[in-house]
This record gives structure tokens, C-alpha cells and sequence, in this order.
């Protein structure tokens, strides 16, 4: 096995229900998560505003 190469220092806070801020490497301030559209749908629950999910992040990361 190889030796580690890289670990990924982030820190996660949930503000309220689903909305969260997570600090990232080489990224200025918080990125905010939260829920939208069918996921809030999906989970019943109403955010004060709709936020990109964590897994619209997912999604997009894997097509970089």
C-alpha cells in the first residue's frame, strides 16, 4: 500500500434543519448546503430559501 497523498482538512456546521456551511480547502469562506425542488420535496421540509444540495456537488465534482 501506498502512502497517503493528500486528506482533506473541511469543517461542516448545520445552521438550521438542512442548511450547513462547509469550509474547503483553497476556497474562500463558507459554501453553503441546503436543499431544493424535489429533495425538500422528497424529505417535507420547507428551508426559508432554496439552497444547491450536497448532492448537486457530487454530481458536478464528478464531471471535473
Amino acid at each position: 500500500m501506498s502512502d497517503v497523498v493528500y486528506t482533506s482538512a473541511i469543517e461542516i456546521v448545520r445552521i438550521k434543519g438542512p442548511h450547513r456551511h462547509a469550509w474547503l480547502p483553497a476556497h474562500e469562506g463558507p459554501v453553503e448546503f441546503g436543499v431544493h425542488g424535489a429533495i425538500q420535496e422528497h424529505y417535507g421540509v420547507e428551508p426559508e430559501r432554496e439552497i444547491t444540495t450536497t448532492l448537486d456537488y457530487v454530481i458536478a465534482s464528478t464531471g471535473g
